[in-house]
């Protein structure tokens, strides 16, 4: 009996054409995007306010500072208010850049997906 293969249309084609958008996988993770999308919408931010803001633990918001830290999208600096140590937040050049590359290929994304399914949908 022969086996029946399945070989789907892209198998084909390679996997990164010109025209495919190319997502960033740094920010690619929804918390990493969210703070990368915070971060651009200020000069800085002091941690309490980032965390409080997306709404994370110190834990989750550290290691994800770090992630993004180590890829050079975002800076920490560390000072005091007063007595009281702080740590303030922002977002590199580079990171804001890879940030909006990363927004303009989710957007090519949807819009072909509308337009294929535009294309596929029978007129009535």
């Amino acid at each position: 009996m022969k086996e029946h293969t399945h070989t789907p249309e892209h198998a084909h084609t390679p996997e990164h054409a010109d025209d495919t958008p190319r997502l960033d996988p740094t920010v690619q993770h929804p918390t990493r995007l969210a703070l990368a999308a915070f971060l651009s919408g200020c000069l800085e931010a002091d941690f309490r306010t980032t965390r409080d803001a997306l709404n994370l633990s110190d834990s989750t918001l550290s290691k994800t500072v770090s992630a993004l830290e180590a890829a050079g999208y975002v800076t920490s600096r560390k000072g005091f208010v007063g007595k009281r140590p702080r740590t303030w937040l922002s977002l590199t050049p580079e990171g804001g850049a890879r940030l909006a590359a990363h927004l303009e290929a989710l957007r090519r994304i949807a819009a072909q997906a509308r337009a294929q399914a535009h294309d596929l949908t029978p007129a009535e």
